[in-house]
């Protein structure tokens, strides 16, 4: 009896359990049923999120353009590659649509991709093994051209497919590098401006991504009823420079020929609207290749962001202030070569002892030490010539709208540095600081500020967001003192005895200029031929200057004998010489060589061989893309202005690739825009090799690698340079 009721008492306690076990989870999921939470988790919204896929739309960054509309800066589509490995995604079909063979995949994908056959195997195998529906292959993977998405397309791999992604791309290569910066892919997938202009308007040219969602089931395939959501992307501002595509090729191509030759250390240059302020070109070297990053040297940009010693350049202001102040007599006679009062230690020099008793403004074509420094002592006074300096706001930046500015130092504290700031030594400046104080010399008296974005524009419907108009940020001359500068800056280019003589002429116009040739400084100035910057500021035409070019060259490898102004001259008669021509800005010399300008006229339908003789009668180098009898396509349009010599691509109706050996980068880039190539290329120069043979048949997407290589023998430009230029203007 004691056993049974033992045992009753142990049946009714299971029963017990059994009853409050079972009560709890009925109302756990009638609770459930109820409420559709689990500790505070929806589990429709979550089940809604499991079979859900969301995906981002992304949006296009904006495009940066030139101020013609060419493009500068755009997004280009790159590929990533993933392979699915699940099989059951090929249940029920007669294909398969997954990885069904690991190694024949990952002998074919190996050798496109970059990778040991063992990696990409490796990869799929661990795929397949931790039951994985997709594999990526990382860096080898991603970022991949459309030649090679093509290659391996062409293999017909099941299982291997593509997701398209944007990448920015630069058209023109190593181009206004450190004015249009770069923009690059950030941690969370986004392309963000880092330098230039892509960094300073980020906000306008990055855009607002989209997401579409949608329903699907466990095979990742879209379900009949999918609940399909899409929201728009709001693709990003464009921005148009004031940068002259031709104006900076022809620049360009000019620096990339002087570090060939020469080998600098450093070279600024920039090309100024004085009457704007526009920046039409700008160029640093050493510069990049923002599609390339490999072995960047300078990120910066020098002519904004980093001061020197002007050198003699310095004295066209010194020479204003005085002019303005009513103390300055051309004709005066001084005593030249050394120059002691008893406020300096040492005697202020001329780099001649020789020239005696001369008139002031031989001592400015001279570029005399002595002269700015007996204007500024003895004529002008140290403050006022300060108050000159400030007016020409060499003691603040310029507020260029390019990041990074930053001021040079008026050193202005003890007496021989009040002196030698009236020739360009010891005080700093930038070349952008500069710049503009020459637009006044240039402009009338009128200081215009320097700005390089033109406008901002909405991507769709092109309206205007916002427009960058000219501004005059001082008055430091009169109009009267201006032109009386510029007058005497011509004889330094026109007269026999001017620093410039025979350096810096052009054939078709008049210039007024003033070099420069300031020392090295690394704790103490430094000894050698070669340890200068090498300057020239020029403007053209002298009665009314419509271009102001600055060019510093630093450290040139100078032959025995070969003065400081030789590769500073072959930038800027290239460039400005050119320009001024396209810009069909008439040439006023009497006697003017044969470098005319061209309107260039309606192609587009014309018989070939008319239209290849037009041209060529009128001094123009014409290459025809194909053989067909009529022009569909050219590199110009018509109405627009081409220099004598210029090179004109014209397709016609049946397209096939020519020979670009020799070819600048520009006549490629012109190429694979007109008949819609695939176009990459490596290296900086001209054409050596092309991928497509000559005389095949070319279409949209053709794809042509190109090689670059730059030339092994140029011919340098002879000159009868001044004697006086072989030695520093500051010594």
């Amino acid at each position: 009896m004691k056993k049974n009721k033992t045992t009753s008492t142990m049946a009714n306690l299971f029963i017990l359990i059994f009853v409050v076990i079972f009560l709890t989870l009925s109302g756990r999921f009638l609770y459930i049923q109820a409420t559709g939470e689990i500790q505070g988790i929806n589990l429709q919204e979550w089940a809604d999120d499991r079979r859900t896929n969301n995906y981002a739309i992304e949006a296009n960054r904006g495009t940066i353009y030139d101020r013609n509309g060419m493009d500068l800066a755009q997004d280009r589509a790159t590929y990533s590659l993933y392979a699915i490995v699940d099989e059951a995604y090929s249940t029920n079909l007669d294909n398969p649509k997954h990885v069904d063979n690991v190694d024949k995949t990952a002998e074919a994908l190996a050798p496109l991709l970059d990778m040991e056959v063992a990696e990409v195997k490796s990869v799929l195998q661990t795929g397949i093994e931790n039951d994985k529906f997709q594999v990526e292959f990382g860096a080898n993977g991603s970022q991949l051209s459309q030649e090679v998405k093509l290659d391996i397309e062409a293999l017909d791999l099941p299982g291997i497919n593509f997701d398209e992604e944007a990448k920015r791309y630069y058209p023109n290569g190593t181009f206004a590098s450190q004015i249009i910066g770069l923009a690059q892919k950030n941690d969370d997938s986004i392309i963000t401006g880092i330098t230039g202009i892509e960094a300073q308007l980020d906000d306008y040219l990055q855009g607002t991504n989209g997401s579409i969602s949608y329903k699907r089931d466990k095979y990742n395939t879209k379900l009949l009823d999918p609940d399909e959501i899409i929201q728009e992307e709001e693709d990003g501002d464009n921005v148009y420079l004031t940068i002259d595509q031709k104006i900076q090729t022809f620049l360009e191509d000019a620096m990339s020929q002087v570090v060939e030759d020469y080998n600098p250390a450093r070279i600024t240059a920039t090309v100024i609207d004085p009457k704007t302020g526009e920046i039409l070109a700008m160029s640093n070297r050493p510069s990049y290749n923002p599609n390339d990053l490999e072995n960047v040297e300078n990120w910066y940009n020098d002519v904004v962001s980093t001061p020197i010693e002007p050198g003699s350049t310095m004295k066209a202001f010194t020479l204003a202030a005085a002019i303005e102040e009513g103390v300055y007599n051309g004709d005066e006679l001084y005593e030249s070569g050394s120059y002691k009062i008893d406020e300096i230690e040492k005697p202020i020099t001329d780099y001649n002892q020789s020239w005696g008793l001369i008139p002031f403004d031989e001592g400015i074509r001279r570029s005399s030490n002595v002269a700015v420094s007996k204007l500024v002592w003895e004529k002008m006074g140290t403050e006022t010539f300060l108050e000159y300096l400030n007016a020409f706001h060499f003691d603040q930046n310029t507020g260029i709208d390019l990041p990074r500015e930053q001021a040079g130092t008026i050193l202005y504290n003890y007496t021989i540095e009040k002196l030698t700031t009236a020739y360009g030594q010891g005080s700093t400046v930038t070349p952008i600081q500069l710049i503009q104080a020459a637009t006044a010399l240039a402009n009338d008296g009128n200081m215009m500020k320097p700005y390089v974005i033109s406008k901002i524009t909405d991507s769709e419907t092109g309206q205007i967001v916002e427009e960058t108009e000219s501004e005059v940020v001082g008055n430091p001359i009169s109009e009267e003192t201006a032109n009386q500068v510029l007058d005497i800056l011509e004889t330094v280019v026109t007269e026999e005895d001017g620093t410039a003589h025979n350096i810096y002429n052009l054939s078709d116009y008049s210039v007024a200029g003033k070099t420069g040739t300031a020392q090295l400084s690394q704790g103490g100035y430094l000894t050698g031929a070669n340890n200068y910057i090498f300057s020239f500021l020029g403007m053209a035409p002298k009665e009314d200057p419509e271009l102001i070019m600055y060019i510093t060259v630093q450290q040139p490898e100078l032959e025995v004998g070969e003065a400081g102004s030789a590769p500073v001259s072959y930038i800027f008669k290239n460039v400005m010489e050119n320009s001024l021509h396209y810009l069909n800005i008439q040439p006023d010399k009497e006697e003017q060589e044969t470098v005319a300008t061209y309107t260039f006229p309606e192609v587009i339908g014309e018989s070939v061989d008319e239209v290849k003789a037009n041209l060529e009668e009128n001094d123009l180098k014409v290459t025809m893309i194909g053989n067909g009898e009529s022009v569909t396509a050219s590199s110009v349009t018509s109405g627009e202005k081409v220099v004598s010599g210029e090179h004109i691509l014209l397709v016609t109706d049946n397209p096939t690739m020519p020979n670009i050996t020799g070819w600048s980068l520009r006549n490629v880039i012109e190429l694979g825009e007109l008949v819609d190539l695939d176009l990459e290329y490596i290296g900086s120069g001209y054409a050596t090799s092309q991928s497509v043979k000559i005389g095949s048949d070319i279409g949209e997407n053709t794809y042509m690698m190109v090689e670059f290589s730059p030339p092994e023998n140029t011919e340098e430009e002879s000159e009868d340079e001044s004697e006086e230029e072989t030695t520093s203007e500051n010594d």
